[in-house]
């Protein structure tokens, strides 16, 4: 494909890499790699490893991540509709990988779409803190939400806003932001080739201005102490050096911190930018003709603690006829989920034990990670774990919920094999022909759970989505 590459770019390349030129677009004739992140919220590596059925080879920078071989089909395989792994290109799980989440943080992905990041980063949180994710487009924004809710993640606040409205309402809120940036593409056009007709050289400078924006307000949402890691999977100076040049003389009271893996990536490149810092040294490259994988850029940076606090954002309160009273009232709805729970996830029920922490939304009852936040202005697909529909004072459970819950949680479960022809016809929307105790069931593949059917008079009634059956 090297003669499908543009002039102006192959132009540019050469110049900036000389010697290692020929090796760079030699790659361009080299096989994409394919890979997957194991979600940890559902399955632990040494597990999934055992129930595997592609040929896998690690990823050296992230401990979840794995290639796969060309010709295996793992999103066509029941263990991705139960969201045990997300399908990810190798480089690009190196992002969230570098900003090392922990348990019980506020993390904000302020660039979220389609959801490998914020699924990397919400398997960092483990369930505990609180993960907002962000996307400024509706139809990507609604993808990531389906990819949170597929990998099981509870404690995910899924935001369709620009980032000057977040910051804002979120001033120096969170513990650490990724900025995965729009940009130019160049390092996708092996593995998505239609990114080379949407690329031109003014495509290149309007993403660096947006690029600087973006990161102007995720600096103003950062707590004094708090971590920013920058990414983009372009080859492009203006969109790396010399972005975080331009940001650095900005904003001084960040500073650069060394990436891990320097014998898997490369150094940034401080004369590519003005001014030409030496810190810029600390960024990280990731070439193709360097690792099996894609081109990425990679900048990790530390907000100086002498920044003044701000204040702690809006807190909700209760209001008479707001949206989040819903027709159905909202003791109606906890009452409806305490009645549900009661009888078909006992043992999970007392863990959604904060009545301030229910949210209801016309019909739909969530439980909400930052129940304190005041979402009124701001654009919200998901304000955490979406708990099901009420409907007459009783609940319909939802398929997010299902996909969060594990065996010994629930009542009652219906498990079939990955390659048991019931599983299939299950993934298609057919009942299945089952004697058992009548009530919500969860469905399982193997030990993960898949979905909710509903048992009563000799069958499996079918509750997976319409939106998600297999054809």
């Amino acid at each position: 494909m090297t003669q499908l590459l543009p002039s102006a770019f192959t132009e540019r390349m050469r110049t900036l890499l000389q010697e290692e030129y020929e090796a760079f677009v030699a790659s361009y004739e080299q096989p994409v790699f394919h890979g997957l992140r194991v979600n940890p919220l559902k399955v632990d590596r040494e597990r999934f490893l055992k129930l595997s059925p592609f040929s896998l080879e690690p990823v050296a920078w992230c401990v979840n991540g794995f290639r796969y071989p060309e010709g295996a089909r793992p999103g066509k395989h029941p263990y991705h509709s139960a969201g045990l792994y997300y399908l990810q290109e190798p480089s690009a799980m190196s992002a969230a990988e570098c900003l090392q989440a922990q348990p019980g943080e506020t993390v904000l992905d302020l660039c979220a779409a389609p959801g490998g990041k914020s699924t990397q980063l919400a398997a960092a949180l483990q369930g505990r803190g609180l993960l907002i994710a962000n996307e400024i487009h509706p139809v990507r924004a609604r993808i990531l939400s389906e990819n949170l809710e597929r990998c099981g993640v509870p404690n995910a606040v899924v935001t369709n806003e620009t980032p000057e409205r977040l910051m804002d309402r979120f001033p120096k809120f969170f513990d650490r932001i990724l900025v995965d940036a729009p940009c130019s593409g160049e390092g996708m056009f092996r593995k998505l080739p239609e990114a080379i007709e949407e690329w031109s050289p003014e495509k290149v400078t309007d993403c660096h201005l947006m690029q600087i924006d973006i990161l102007d307000a995720a600096a103003a949402m950062l707590k004094p102490g708090g971590t920013i890691v920058y990414s983009t999977c372009t080859f492009a100076p203006l969109e790396n050096e010399q972005s975080m040049a331009t940001f650095l003389e900005r904003h001084p009271e960040f500073s650069l911190i060394p990436l891990p893996h320097p014998e898997h990536f490369a150094p940034g490149h401080p004369e590519w930018a003005t001014p030409a810092s030496d810190e810029l040294a600390q960024t990280a490259r990731l070439w193709p003709h360097l690792l099996n994988g894609e081109g990425h850029y990679l900048a990790k940076l530390q907000k100086s603690m002498d920044v003044e606090p701000a204040e702690a954002p809006k807190k909700r309160k209760e209001k008479r006829g707001a949206k989040s009273s819903a027709p159905a009232g909202r003791k109606e709805a906890i009452a409806a989920w305490r009645s549900f729970a009661a009888e078909a996830i006992p043992c999970a029920n007392s863990l959604l034990d904060n009545d301030h922490a229910f949210l209801l939304f016309g019909e739909q009852l969530y439980y909400s990670p930052a129940p304190e936040l005041d979402w009124d202005g701001i654009k919200v697909l998901r304000v955490g774990l979406h708990l099901g529909t009420v409907k007459k004072n009783r609940l319909e459970p939802s398929h997010a919920l299902a996909l969060t819950l594990t065996a010994d949680e629930v009542a009652r479960t219906a498990s079939f094999s990955a390659d048991d022809p019931s599983l299939l016809r299950y993934l298609k929307g057919e009942a299945l022909s089952r004697e058992d105790a009548t009530g919500w069931t969860l469905v399982k593949v193997d030990d993960f759970s898949i979905g909710w059917g509903k048992q009563a008079d000799g069958q499996l009634k079918n509750h997976y989505p319409k939106g998600l059956r297999w054809l």
